[in-house]
């Protein structure tokens, strides 16, 4: 009867502060819209209504007027809406974006599915809502992909989640149908891989072996011949009709490929800045422990609130695994009732262990319902923690503590190695211990609530508290931004690599960078309870096979906040414009802060999730030749002030910074940033991969060739023209300064080098 009267007030309480969101389906013909909105309306606790083109009319095909009505009608009943048309430009998305408001959100779901996929599905099917299908659908679908425009947030979405394969889409399938009706998502782009490629690679390659015939209905059969013969083999088989809730599966257990970060909310509640770290924690002491949920919401909701003012740009989120939980539906209930900004504490469904790479919620710490032993085992969320984390948990944990008392936390920095830190981005784990009702457990307080609640108050204090202070931290370690390095001189310029920010630094303390690479930072940072965080991550060292493979595993990491630098010029242009030479909607350019030659700049890649050019794939390879003509641009203005100098662009296969970026550098290094043999032989060896090979081998191998690094970058000085040998830089640089031999015979080649146009093959 309890539960009964719990789940009514749950209703009307969500029924008073519901917020309907319209969600724009972005898609080809047979990318499955139609089956996502079955779906998600089918099975979700939220009111949702589709409004279909295809059969709004009666049951037949309308307009784009009767759709707009029918959806505007829809949320001023206070339902959520599927828009189920294609909208792949601007221009048909416009109208129903203009719906939003501040009382509703504007999301969009792209489709973005292989068009191999699409055709096989549009071609196959029989009894279509829009009879499109048969011979006719393949060539629609190409028409429409060419003309294909993915959205942006800047059209008035707030939130955009791209699918490019169907464990992308059920992935999404779960988040909309977990979400209640009193739950928000963060903001932001989710999963985006490409945001430039207008038509897929290889659809019109795929599109000519499928020639429109004269009479579709007559040959329908043939082209669906034709383009099942060039689909890839997939996991799931594609019925006849409507894509069948099979096409959407996914392995138990596969993870889900995300390309970036996402970012949540762009700016604060005083508009002026990004949010910052996430804490992912879980109602402590009300499973294993057995707390009374009733209680235990209080406390949190009001320890949540009196904590609100301390966070900053910082965010809480409460996380339980399972869909319908008392404890989230009572926090969320009271919550509400105290006017919480949902922005800055909401619920979230989901394993806390993959909260990135299952719901694309990027949590930097995530906090632990220990047992006072602090170990790993037992069961429920400690078990959990300690398995995803690896086993250095356990060793960074006894560290900083051996024990916990009920109602204390210990915050523990995440080892790099951690595949909580390399697949999901956490940095700390925070152990909390609260009050135990359990008589089985350690420490019981045999049903005394009142001692129980003054100790479950401490663990939440203790818990936020420690929170905070790793958010300091790791705040302190964004002070170094580029335009405050820029607008210090006196720091240290001792400066390594290939990229504006090569330290960090935490209060006062100046932390120097002479390597460029990440197998060169062994200091591990510790902290303590009160004195958390470290400004650096510990970077793994280890030798790097030069295999692909092995190098991509071995380069798996979590970047460190000095490494971010790059990723936030990229991704808010805006906020650097005095630094920027240029800027559009697919890179941005600006001169290396610490140039190793007269001339050296970088081009960067504004599409989240290019993090380095192991990234880089075949879908890429129009976004590198547009990086590497821009490049070009820039090397031919250079040479028209000064006809002297010879560039050469290309990559480092192993980048000290996240963001994909290409180089632009002058051939005389001459400059008192170039320091130590590790920046020589980053831009002179087999490291350092020339601009056109890398593209070339994308072109045919769908990857790059990367380097050993390890023993390219410890190789000896030689001079990059005759090769000949020195014993140190200064040495080095004297020899450079006069030598006039030619360059090696394999720079020359294949338009390595970029001379003045008046120069000789010989330069």
């Amino acid at each position: 009867m309890e539960m009964d009267i719990d789940n009514t007030c749950k209703t009307k309480g969500e029924e008073e502060k519901a917020k309907p969101i319209i969600v724009i389906l972005v898609g080809a013909p047979g990318s499955g819209k139609s089956t996502f909105c079955e779906h998600v309306v089918r099975s979700s606790s939220r009111p949702w209504v589709r409004v279909c083109q295809d059969t709004i009319n009666n049951g037949k095909s309308g307009t784009k007027v009767q759709c707009l009505m029918n959806a505007a009608s829809a949320l001023k009943e206070g339902k959520s809406v599927f828009i189920d048309r294609c909208n792949l430009d601007r221009e048909q998305r416009v109208d129903f974006v203009k719906l939003g408001s501040p009382q509703l959100e504007v999301h969009a779901v792209v489709l973005d599915l292989a068009a191999k996929l699409c055709i096989s599905r549009s071609v196959k099917r029989t009894g279509h809502e829009g009879n499109l299908q048969g011979g006719k659908a393949a060539a629609v679908v190409n028409r429409m992909l060419q003309k294909k425009e993915l959205p942006k947030l800047s059209e008035g979405f707030s939130r955009i989640t791209f699918c490019q394969n169907e464990s992308d889409v059920q992935a999404a399938l779960d988040t909309y149908i977990g979400l209640g009706s009193l739950d928000t998502l963060p903001h932001g782009y989710f999963g985006q891989k490409n945001p430039n490629a207008k038509v897929q690679v290889g659809i019109m390659k795929f599109l000519k072996k499928v020639e429109a015939p004269s009479n579709a209905g007559s040959s329908s059969s043939s082209i669906q011949d034709a383009a099942a013969s060039q689909i890839i083999e997939e996991k799931n088989s594609c019925c006849g009709g409507k894509e069948t809730a099979s096409s959407l599966s996914h392995t138990a257990g596969e993870e889900v490929k995300r390309c970036q970060e996402p970012r949540v909310d762009s700016v604060n509640l005083n508009g002026s800045s990004s949010y910052g770290p996430i804490l992912a924690f879980p109602s402590i002491s009300t499973a294993d422990f057995q707390f009374n949920n009733e209680k235990a919401s209080d406390i949190i909701v009001e320890k949540v609130e009196e904590f609100m003012d301390k966070l900053g740009n910082s965010r809480l989120v409460l996380v339980d695994l399972t869909r319908g939980s008392k404890i989230l539906s009572l926090v969320r209930a009271k919550a509400a009732q105290k006017n919480i900004n949902p922005k800055k504490f909401f619920t979230f469904v989901g394993d806390i262990t993959r909260l990135y790479s299952e719901g694309g919620l990027r949590c930097t710490v995530i906090a632990n319902a220990a047992n006072w032993r602090l170990k790993p085992g037992g069961g429920g969320v400690n078990a959990a923690i300690f398995n995803a984390a690896g086993p250095g948990l356990e060793v960074a944990t006894k560290e900083q503590a051996k024990s916990l008392v009920p109602g204390s936390a210990v915050v523990v920095p995440l080892p790099s190695t951690s595949p909580l830190c390399s697949r999901e981005g956490v940095t700390h784990v925070i152990h909390v211990l609260g009050p135990n009702m359990n008589p089985h457990r350690p420490n019981c307080l045999d049903g005394d609530y009142v001692k129980g609640c003054q100790i479950l108050q401490k663990a939440y204090t203790s818990l936020f508290e420690g929170f905070i202070s790793v958010a300091m931290s790791q705040a302190k370690s964004f002070q170094g931004s580029y335009e405050e390095i820029k607008s210090e001189p006196s720091r240290s310029q001792d400066h390594s690599g290939d990229d504006p920010r090569n330290y960090s630094s935490t209060g006062d303390q100046k932390i120097k960078r002479d390597g460029v690479h990440e197998h060169d930072i062994s200091k591990k940072c510790k902290g303590s309870q009160n004195e958390v965080g470290t400004s650096i991550n510990s970077f793994r060292a280890g030798k790097v096979n030069a295999e692909n493979d092995k190098l991509d595993a071995s380069m798996s990491k979590a970047w460190g906040s000095w490494a971010q630098a790059l990723y936030h010029i990229a991704m808010q242009p805006e906020r650097h414009r005095d630094s920027l030479i240029e800027i559009s909607d697919d890179i941005v350019v600006l001169n290396d802060l610490y140039p190793k030659a007269q001339k050296h700049l970088l081009v960067l890649t504004r599409c989240d999730g290019l993090d380095r050019l192991a990234d880089v794939r075949a879908e890429h390879l129009q976004l590198l030749k547009k990086m590497h003509t821009v490049g070009i641009k820039w090397a031919e203005k250079f040479l028209d002030e000064d006809a002297s100098l010879v560039f050469r662009l290309g990559y480092h296969s192993v980048p000290s910074m996240r963001q994909l970026h290409l180089h632009l550098i002058s051939q005389d290094f001459n400059s008192k940033h170039l320091k130590n043999k590790k920046h020589w032989n980053s831009f002179t060896t087999a490291f350092f991969r020339d601009s056109v090979d890398v593209i070339e081998e994308i072109s045919n191998q769908g990857k790059a060739t990367l380097k050993d690094n390890e023993s390219l970058l410890s190789m000896e000085l030689r001079c990059h023209r005759c090769r000949s040998a020195h014993p140190n830089i200064p040495r080095l640089k004297s020899h450079i300064s006069n030598c006039r031999s030619p360059f090696p015979t394999a720079l020359l080649q294949n338009g390595r080098l970029v001379p003045a146009p008046s120069k000789t093959s010989n330069p």
